[in-house]
């Protein structure tokens, strides 16, 4: 029976996600827990018998979105056709998740961010987990073969803090197109790891 009733309880959660996710797309930063639990049809205090706080729904939602990005951003860096294109499709992957979920995404870096410090330490480590995975295409990239580890992470870290940063930028410019600002942000990275050769030949020197 006590897995029946956890499983009911992971069930009835995910529900509440669902509606919490339904109110954030519609109404942004301005997203309440009153408004939550009315799209729940539930009250207040029953939506923080499932998640203790407004601060561990926002973990919750944080947590959803950003596995999600994570999986498109590691799809994107399997893509064919050379380190150019997957260049290119790592940048767009990651501002199509904010032109498709724009209130989401401001919800989650405008307000859960700023009110819940365990939310702004998901977005950090997103970014460090980008990152991360970064590197280790980076590392393992046919076109930029012997290219030193520890740059590889120099690089990935710079990398993932510019993209995070473009989009917040471009959440509130939308009359810049997605396609300028993919091609522009891609060819600076691309002229980054080439130095304009094609190839990197440059040596290392972050060794102490």
């Amino acid at each position: 029976m006590a897995g029946v009733t956890t499983q009911v309880t992971a069930g009835r959660r995910e529900q509440l996600l669902a509606a919490a996710d339904r109110v954030v797309q519609r109404e942004g930063s301005a997203a309440s827990m009153n408004v939550i639990a009315a799209e729940a049809g539930i009250t207040k205090p029953i939506l923080y018998r499932h998640f203790g706080d407004k601060g561990g729904l926002y973990r919750a939602l944080a947590e959803r979105h950003i596995d999600t990005l994570l999986a498109r951003l590691r799809a994107a860096l399997l893509t064919r056709g050379g380190l150019r294109a997957r260049t290119h499709a790592t940048v767009d992957a990651y501002l199509a998740a904010v032109e498709e979920q724009p209130q989401v995404y401001r919800f989650l870096v405008q307000r859960a961010a700023v009110e819940e410090p365990d939310v702004r330490g998901q977005v950090v480590g997103f970014v460090r987990r980008f990152g991360d995975e970064l590197a280790m295409g980076i590392a393992s990239e046919p076109e930029l073969a012997g290219v030193d580890p520890q740059r590889a992470v120099v690089w990935a870290q710079a990398i993932a803090g510019m993209v995070q940063g473009v989009g917040d930028w471009w959440l509130d410019h939308p009359e810049v197109s997605r396609a300028t600002v993919v091609d522009e942000v891609a060819a600076l990275i691309w002229e980054g790891f080439t130095g304009g050769s094609g190839v990197v030949h440059r040596p290392f020197t972050g060794h102490s």
